[in-house]
């Protein structure tokens, strides 16, 4: 969903490679539109930091601080030279009030984040490796609209790269290599250079259901 906020170069910012943004559990009161360039979103699991996601252009982050007044829940770091919107309470009230288009655009987008978020969050959680794996795709076949027969048989393809299940696992190459390998072995998936196909997507539902409702029982 594009958004022409050329008329708000003047909140402009930019950052170089390296530069912290803000930080995890630091109070906030603005949120930001990438311009140009990319950032990384990073947070703390125990002793273990994890880039839990890379944010393009056209993409924002931090509107919690503004919708929750919330402290922010993860670090964002430049992965190189990075020009930002940065829109803070008092200026985004005047975006809100003279452009109501972009208005109901932005809040849309908010709501959409917020369940994206959410929902890798819940990926992260899982302790079981296989069932992480199996979870990304659940999350992707959720942005997907399914064929007739595709909801017959399951089966759905993926045109994302290994890099890319790795990189919303938050596992490491190998581990996820591996772990999809073992999938392959059985015959869950196909491996390709630019798309992964998954035999029957309910499996892994399954799965996933199963091993979250274990990890549950064992916590509590």
């Amino acid at each position: 969903m594009a958004l022409d906020l050329s008329v708000f170069n003047r909140f402009a910012v930019t950052f170089k490679a390296g530069d912290i943004i803000f930080c995890e559990f630091e109070p906030g009161d603005s949120f930001y539109l990438i311009q140009s360039g990319k950032v990384k979103i990073v947070k703390i699991f125990g002793d273990i930091e994890k880039t839990i996601d890379i944010m393009h252009p056209g993409e924002f982050f931090g509107e919690m601080a503004l919708l929750e007044e919330a402290p922010r829940s993860a670090t964002i770091i430049a992965v190189e030279e990075t020009k930002l919107l940065e829109f803070n309470r008092e200026n985004f009230e005047i975006l809100m009030k003279g452009n109501p288009q972009i208005a109901l655009k932005l809040l849309k987008l908010f709501s959409k984040r917020i369940y994206d978020q959410k929902r890798r969050f819940q990926i992260l959680t899982l302790e079981d490796q296989h069932a992480k794996v199996a979870d990304v795709f659940l999350m992707l076949s959720e942005g997907q609209t399914a064929s007739e027969e595709e909801e017959e048989s399951g089966n759905r393809t993926f045109f994302n790269t290994i890099e890319d299940i790795t990189h919303w696992a938050g596992m490491s190459p190998a581990k996820c290599r591996a772990v999809l390998e073992h999938f392959a072995s059985q015959r869950r998936v196909e491996i390709f250079d630019d798309k992964i196909i998954v035999k029957n997507i309910n499996d892994f539902k399954r799965m996933v259901s199963s091993r979250r409702k274990n990890q549950e029982k064992n916590e509590n």
